[in-house]
């Protein structure tokens, strides 16, 4: 009698550990800003401004609407989340949650604010440089 090969499950199962994995990482990223959000802003606030990304007549301003956006992402759920990053998903190749959701609020609320000038680079620029505060804070 033949054997019967079931590749869809195990392909599944491998499928559904991938996935799981990454929405842990998620969460756990998301959780992690409570802990150390005041020194995040203001390091995403400050690199903004030196690498003339954005310019603004008040980085105090600057930095707690920073902070506004990672207060507003820690008390998110999935789809706000889900819809706020939207525009900015295929960004990069493997993104951070956190520095898709900072770098959405920037290219597109932030220009808003009454303290900011102008938003200068590139939305790879934006975010490449808040995802290298993020990680820095939240590795």
């Amino acid at each position: 009698m033949a054997k019967v090969f079931r590749t869809g499950s195990r392909e599944s199962s491998i499928l559904s550990k991938i996935e799981s994995s990454k929405e842990h990482e998620r969460q756990k990223a998301i959780q992690a800003i409570k802990d150390c959000i005041e020194p995040l802003s203001n390091d995403i606030a400050m690199k903004l401004v030196e690498n003339s990304l954005v310019e603004t007549t008040n980085k105090n301003s600057l930095e707690e609407q920073i902070m506004k956006c990672l207060d507003r992402l820690n008390r998110a759920d999935d789809f706000d989340i889900d819809y706020q990053i939207a525009p900015l998903r295929n960004l990069v190749q493997h993104p951070h949650v956190v520095s898709l959701f900072v770098t959405a609020f920037v290219v597109e609320k932030l220009l808003d604010h009454r303290d900011v000038v102008d938003i200068f680079g590139s939305d790879e620029d934006i975010y490449f440089c808040i995802n290298h505060q993020v990680v820095k804070h939240l590795s």
